[in-house]
């Protein structure tokens, strides 16, 4: 069985490669191929532009008797992208370029125009130099001649060109330099002053915020103190509540006073609980009720008054705490 891929064929003993027919094929043949458009070109039939590496599908073929050093020349044939006219162009290994041949004119070619001339002319000039010294001579001298004049008319034209303008441009330089530095200067000073103007806002409020915690502090503290100095008996002996106090505040406390008033009754009037109260008075306000009493007193009780002086100062103590009570109640 043989190979599926076979490379090598099978050539027979008596195997004549001179007898094998060969193909003959036309020398102008065509060959299709792919290329981009080598300048930019402009159709005759419609006037459609084609610009520079716009791709084709050209025709190929070789020009016949046409060569250059050996090099064949090949011709192109596209078609334009509107009308459809037929455009052609060949190969120039002479410029290393493409030559424009039947149905378009190549653009942008002014300057390729005057590189030609000036090579064309300098060629001549070449050619007739080589041949005739005397004519190396004259071109040296027009050349030094023009030359001259050349400078003469520019330096006429750089005279005239300072009398009209009449221009220090020094000067100029120094004045704007100067215009430069001052308003670099005055940047600079406007960005201090902002700065300085930012720093004491900054500052004033810090100080503004300061006093106010601080006066938030004197006012707790100061709230503080008056609760802590304020005893929890003083609602019972006090009829008025402050003024200072707020309008909610005042309503409570005497709600809370009317509630123990209905409850237990008022300290201060002659109620039922009054008398369960007794304010204590000071020590030379009850000697002196003591002695009042005692000078007072009939003559029939000077035997127990003896006898309560011998007893000691205890006993009129006690006597002056009993006439104190006695003169409470009458009052």
């Amino acid at each position: 069985m043989s190979e599926r891929k076979v490379l090598n064929k099978y050539y027979p003993p008596d195997f004549d490669p001179a007898k094998i027919p060969k193909l003959k094929l036309p020398k102008d043949r065509q060959y299709v191929v792919r290329l981009m458009a080598p300048f930019n070109m402009r159709c005759k039939t419609c006037g459609e532009y084609i610009y520079k590496g716009k791709k084709f599908n050209a025709r190929k073929e070789t020009v016949q008797n046409e060569l250059y050093m050996g090099l064949p020349i090949f011709r192109f044939y596209i078609k334009c992208t509107r009308c459809l006219a037929e455009i052609t162009f060949k190969t120039d290994p002479e410029n290393t370029d493409y030559a424009m041949e039947h149905g378009a004119t190549r653009n942008f070619q002014a300057e390729k125009l005057i590189e030609e001339e000036e090579k064309r002319i300098q060629q001549e000039r070449d050619d007739e130099e080589l041949n005739n010294p005397m004519k190396v001579l004259e071109n040296r001298t027009k050349d030094s001649k023009m030359e001259m004049e050349v400078m003469e008319n520019l330096q006429e034209l750089k005279d005239l060109n300072q009398r009209q303008a009449q221009v220090d441009f020094e000067g100029m330089i120094d004045k704007y330099r100067e215009i430069e530095k001052r308003e670099k200067e005055r940047q600079k000073e406007e960005d201090e002053r902002e700065t300085k103007e930012m720093l004491e806002r900054a500052l004033v409020k810090r100080l503004r915020d300061s006093d106010s915690d601080s006066e938030k502090e004197e006012e707790s503290r100061s709230r503080l103190k008056k609760s802590s100095s304020d005893k929890p008996t003083d609602i019972l002996t006090s009829d008025k509540q402050p003024e200072t106090e707020g309008s909610s505040a005042s309503g409570v406390k005497k709600v809370k006073v009317e509630s123990w008033e209905r409850s237990v009754g008022t300290l201060g009037g002659k109620g039922s609980l009054s008398s369960l109260v007794v304010r204590k008075k000071p020590a030379d306000s009850i000697k002196k009720a003591a002695t009042d009493e005692a000078n007072a007193a009939p003559t029939s009780h000077t035997d127990s008054k003896t006898n309560v002086t011998q007893n000691g100062s205890s006993s009129l103590s006690l006597l002056g705490a009993y006439s104190g009570s006695d003169s409470s109640d009458g009052e």
